[in-house]
């Protein structure tokens, strides 16, 4: 018998290679190939354009619009307002996080809801049935007659039991365990994870069927799998936090149907993922004010937050400093250090700074920079910023405190939480709350006490 033609697959990627090399030449990623078997025969492309079929097309004004009355609640408001108003019937979605983060929990309490007026099917390619049976008894979800369950790693079959229509909504955990009979590669290849989710994605725009994938995520932290995963599907959901406490944030990373400007808050607890309803109160609950403690006015999403940011600054007995961040890019901090190093007369160089955000967030806002900048040199200077403070803005290489948006959100989060001033840039000036710095030198001499 003629010998099986392989070819050599880039998980990362996608790209093609005739032979295995450690290094992929297209993306760069070491060790991402994985050998494959080619099928044989191939029809033309000459004849398989010819075979096509003209299109029925009709004018974009005749085409129905959404009924937002259709969509599915999950029970949790704050979700449904990441999700742009509930879970759309035939969307696909994709939940995407870190091992134990609370994936499978969220999604069998939001099936557990849905399951109240229609019917759900949960399956799973990872855990047994007893295995689900046991999560659903601590959340409470057990009794429920509507939820059906299947452990099922075969796409072909899942999606046959989502074309007959029975389910409002289905649930595929996860989507890197599944396999189509008509490819020969191993679970998790490019190419299972693409042709499964294809097949998926079909039938449910065929039957009008809500689906959610659950998908894993590499040590770096991104969606594993195909980029093209995240194209196909249309709302990518990333679940992100500490898996071994503080607050899990589930926020959107596309959405055809919504905002992604949203983001929900969760704590877990021993029945479950609980929404966080003022998670600025849970966050300084603990707050001891020392040197080195600011209060950070910022935004996850749309929602005002109030968070403490930590800085320790120490003596370095090596001859170069360390710098350590917890929940911020060090990059930015190391940029901020260098600002206030040039635009300030603190000398940083023979220290060592270590940031930490508490409750577990990661700040993305550039907000944050003026707050940080003022937490290192109250470390360093062992003076304190007022207790009744927030402050927020963005810093230039310049030294200059730049604007920032939704200034009123933050200023109302902080009047809730009994604070009676905010430190914040010069185009905020007409707002008798903030009281305005044009530079980071000012801002230190100003407002840092004894």
């Amino acid at each position: 018998m003629p010998k099986a033609k392989t070819k050599f697959i880039c998980q990362q990627c996608g790209a093609s290679h005739s032979k295995w090399s450690g290094r992929c030449d297209n993306c760069g990623e070491w060790n991402t190939l994985v050998e494959q078997s080619v099928a044989s025969g191939s029809s033309s492309v000459a004849k398989a354009g010819s075979s096509g079929k003209p299109l029925a097309v009709q004018s974009i004004k005749d085409v129905a619009g959404e009924d937002i009355s259709k969509r599915l609640g999950t029970g949790v408001r704050d979700l449904d307002d990441v999700l742009g108003g509930g879970v759309l019937p035939g969307a696909v979605m994709l939940l995407a996080g870190q091992p134990g983060i609370g994936k499978s929990t969220l999604l069998l309490q939001v099936t557990a809801h849905v399951a109240k007026q229609h019917r759900v099917l949960y399956v799973s390619g990872e855990e047994s049935a007893s295995q689900v049976r046991l999560r659903a008894q601590r959340l409470g979800a057990e009794k429920s007659e509507q939820l059906d369950f299947a452990a099922s790693t075969t796409a072909n079959d899942i999606a046959s039991s989502i074309r007959q229509g029975d389910y409002a909504m289905v649930i595929v955990d996860s989507i890197q365990t599944l396999t189509l009979d008509e490819i020969t590669s191993a679970p998790g290849t490019v190419s299972q994870i693409t042709n499964s989710s294809n097949v998926l994605i079909r039938a449910a725009k065929e039957s009008n069927t809500a689906v959610v994938l659950v998908g894993h995520v590499t040590k770096e932290g991104s969606i594993a799998g195909p980029k093209v995963l995240e194209h196909l599907v249309d709302v990518v959901l990333q679940f992100e936090g500490d898996r071994y406490g503080g607050f899990k944030i589930v926020r959107a990373i596309k959405n055809r149907f919504g905002s992604t400007n949203e983001a929900a808050i969760f704590e877990m607890y021993e029945e479950g993922l609980r929404a966080v309803e003022n998670p600025s109160e849970a966050l300084l609950a603990e707050r001891n004010p020392s040197d080195g403690s600011v209060v950070l006015a910022t935004l996850e999403g749309t929602r005002p937050l109030l968070v403490e940011i930590q800085a320790l600054v120490n003596p370095t007995t090596f001859g170069y400093p360390k710098r350590t961040a917890s929940g911020f890019d060090l990059n930015r901090l190391n940029l901020l250090i260098a600002v206030i190093e040039r635009r300030t007369k603190l000398n940083l160089s023979d220290k060592d700074i270590y940031i930490n955000v508490v409750g577990g967030l990661k700040l993305n806002d550039q907000a944050a920079d003026l707050a940080i900048c003022m937490a290192i040199a109250s470390a360093a200077a062992g003076r304190r910023i007022d207790d009744k403070t927030v402050v927020f803005g963005e810093v230039g290489l310049g030294g200059e405190i730049r604007s920032v948006i939704a200034i009123d959100k933050r200023i109302n989060e902080a009047r809730k939480l009994g604070f009676t001033r905010a430190i914040g840039p010069r185009a905020s000036k007409n707002n008798t709350f903030i009281t305005s710095v044009g530079d980071i030198r000012s801002a230190l001499i100003d407002y840092l006490q004894k």
